[in-house]
């Protein structure tokens, strides 16, 4: 038998939660640090993984990723339940970074509603960066697909040297940093339109959010013809007897 696992180390409680987490998942699974990097072809290595259930730090969310992924139930993976599985670790890794990262003044996420300037935006972009755990400029390049986000823009963006130069690496920025619904880009380009706009520059935000605008209402109308009850589309139609007048 291998040596007992050491104690989640409950210093910081928001990572403890984390460590927690992926080791309930580590045990349902019946798998061992060694068959889970086994499982990702030593990338990253069993030790790394170790780390990230240990509760001492907070791994990358490539990492913490690629262990739910590989320690699916079954259940899971025929239920489909394993994007909650993923939604619920992402969402434990961003308070385990924020708690280890954050500057204390950093306590609630901003509210593009205030935005006004490109200064304001700029503010408002880096502290949307400190709500998301501090997400580094690599893992932002990575998780926004190849030449979406440069990390050398993430960096000047982020001393605050310049803003994204066009609407869809702002979306980029923000959905690295965990905006990720429809409903919640919207306020940050309208944000971004009148931050532009009141510089005298170009539109192409205001065109932007007006085309985002209006794949929210398509998404609304889908959703509504879905909620439709299924007899409503279903039943036959009532030609009022015209069939029997006819035949008459």
């Amino acid at each position: 038998m291998g040596r007992p696992e050491k104690p989640v180390d409950r210093t910081v409680p928001e990572r403890a939660k984390l460590a927690d987490f992926l080791r309930t998942r580590k045990a349902q699974a019946g798998r061992t640090y060694e068959q889970i990097s086994e499982m990702a072809r030593g990338l990253p290595s069993k030790a790394t993984f170790e780390r990230a259930a240990s509760g001492t730090c907070v791994a990358s969310w490539e990492t913490v990723q690629r262990f739910i992924l590989i320690t699916a139930t079954e259940g899971e993976r025929y239920t489909g339940n394993i994007a909650s599985a993923v939604m619920r670790g992402r969402e434990l890794w961003i308070r385990a970074r924020r708690a280890t990262r954050a500057p204390f003044y950093v306590h609630k996420a901003p509210d593009p509603n205030l935005i006004l300037t490109k200064a304001d935006l700029l503010q408002a972009l880096r502290r949307q960066h400190v709500w998301a755990g501090y997400p580094t400029p690599g893992e932002m390049e990575r998780m926004s697909g190849t030449g979406a986000l440069p990390s050398s823009t993430t960096r000047r963006v982020l001393k605050a040297e310049m803003l994204p130069v066009d609407p869809q690496q702002t979306i980029a920025f923000l959905e690295a940093c965990d905006v990720l619904r429809l409903v919640d880009l919207e306020p940050w380009l309208a944000a971004a339109a009148r931050a532009h706009t009141r510089l005298g520059t170009d539109n192409k935000w205001a065109r932007a959010h007006r085309e985002l605008l209006t794949r929210i209402q398509r998404s609304q109308q889908r959703e509504e013809a879905a909620a439709v009850p299924t007899r409503l589309r279903t039943e036959p139609f009532d030609d009022g007897g015209r069939e029997e007048d006819m035949a008459a």
